[in-house]
């Protein structure tokens, strides 16, 4: 054991070492599993929990998984779901007021302390994590739970060597390879030499972690196949989306008879806003008990696709599916820019493989644009 080196590598067989520390330190282990034919994001304790030998295969409105001959602990993509819900959950008591005899004592939660250990973070999702922490952590308003399970978390990211069909990543800078914000990094490779993981380290956490692992050195031989295998997944990207005068291109569009278009197959589910990694729409519901004794107000994930989301006294201020459609994509692509400094999306490929009607985000960017 002893210090990690700046790469060293650990054997697939040891990989469980790696959750018993995290365990073993508090932390709530959230990883990939398989349920419901998709791999999804779950609280994980063994890596039997892990999707070893699944892959799936993702394109416009269709996704398929598959399990095969491989080995690979992380050969899938990614799912329907993201990492936000562990650390923006899907809803959350802002406060509850207790009726007294004259009075109301209005208390509000303390953030909950949970430790979060985020186990196989792609490198579109972490710049995903760290959009969102422009938005609810960096800002002047500052959500307190997100800020508290932020910070205690770990990230353990895992560098892609296979891309989806949707993917679109790498014309967004935002991977295939992880450059940042992590606190471990693996890259997992199959060749003549076994089934291992190079392993690197951002972080003093990240350090301390992996200094427990029993790795060992990485010889360069070991670093270029994983550069390789990173290499490979940047060339079989399904998407591109060309991001020179993207937003201005948009601005000028926004009269566009295209967003009828594109309206006229678009369902306004919201399934494209409840995948997105980066989306943080949230409406705020007031409950009372039926005895008046008690009230409540919880904020809840919302979708800009639905009607009463834009509601305002009088009626709806986006009323047609054309410019609900319009906002959820100018959002991502432009007002973003203008409000954060980035642009919203991170090229994950989500929106495209759950849409119902497979409608493309980078199509409908081009033929505005164009």
């Amino acid at each position: 054991m002893g210090a990690t080196p700046t790469a060293a590598v650990l054997d697939a067989g040891n990989l469980q070492q790696l959750l018993d520390i995290l365990q073993k330190q508090n932390y709530q282990t959230v990883g990939p599993t398989v349920r419901d034919n998709a791999v999804v994001y779950e609280h994980i304790q063994s890596v039997e929990d892990l999707p070893r030998g699944w892959t799936d295969e993702q394109t416009n409105g269709r996704y398929r998984l598959t399990h095969g001959k491989g080995k690979k602990f992380f050969g899938y993509v990614h799912g329907p779901n993201s990492w936000k819900k562990f650390l923006y959950p899907p809803a959350r008591q802002l406060y509850a007021a207790d009726r007294m005899k004259h009075r109301f004592d209005v208390v509000a939660p303390e953030p909950s302390g949970i430790k979060p250990a985020l186990i196989g973070v792609r490198a579109c999702e972490l710049a995903a994590i760290m959009v969102q922490d422009r938005v609810l952590m960096d800002g002047e308003y500052i959500d307190p739970e997100y800020k508290a399970r932020r910070q205690n978390a770990v990230i353990v990211a895992v560098n892609c060597t296979r891309a989806g069909g949707t993917c679109f990543c790498a014309s967004m800078n935002t991977g295939p390879r992880v450059q940042e914000g992590y606190d471990i990094l693996l890259t997992e490779v199959v060749d003549s030499h076994g089934h291992y993981f190079t392993v690197e380290t951002a972080s003093e956490k990240g350090r301390a972690i992996a200094a427990q692992l029993a790795t060992s050195p990485a010889s360069e031989e070991q670093l270029a196949a994983a550069r390789q295998a990173v290499d490979k997944a940047a060339r079989q990207m399904g998407r591109t989306l060309d991001l020179t005068d993207l937003k201005d291109s948009l601005y000028r569009g926004f009269d566009s008879i295209h967003w009828e278009k594109v309206a006229g197959r678009c369902l306004t589910c919201g399934n494209c806003t409840m995948v997105c990694p980066t989306c943080f729409c949230v409406n705020v519901e007031d409950t009372t008990a039926l005895t008046g004794e008690q009230a409540f107000r919880i904020r809840r994930w919302d979708s800009c696709f639905t009607v009463d989301f834009s509601y305002i006294h009088g009626g709806s201020i986006r009323a047609t599916d054309y410019s609900r459609y319009r906002q959820w994509l100018l959002h991502k692509l432009a007002y973003w820019q203008d409000q954060f400094g980035v642009v919203g999306c991170v090229g994950c490929g989500r929106c495209i493989t759950w849409c119902p009607v497979g409608i493309d985000i980078t199509e409908e960017a081009r033929a505005v644009k164009g």
